[in-house]
């Protein structure tokens, strides 16, 4: 396995904690349960973005840019709704 594929088992781990940590902070019913979610989700959130930006600056997580008719579309979408 090389660094590449750890950084995505990494970055696909976060990701999937985060949408735990989210579920048991809408979920929880008491505020202690809550919090600690909550810390949690903000915590992982962080550390998702810092695997995120060590891909994207080696290129392994490479954005593409919207040009202005992709743009216009989507926000021509959301406004009909």
């Amino acid at each position: 396995m090389n660094d590449q594929e750890i950084m995505e088992n990494l970055l696909l781990t976060t990701k999937g904690l985060c949408d735990l940590y989210m579920h048991g902070t809408i979920e929880s019913n008491t505020e202690g349960v809550h919090q600690a979610f909550d810390s949690a989700l903000s915590d992982n959130l962080a550390m998702q973005g810092d695997i995120y930006k060590k891909m994207a600056d080696k290129g392994w997580y490479p954005a593409q840019q919207a040009d202005a008719q992709q743009i216009a579309q989507v926000r021509q979408k959301f406004a009909a709704q």
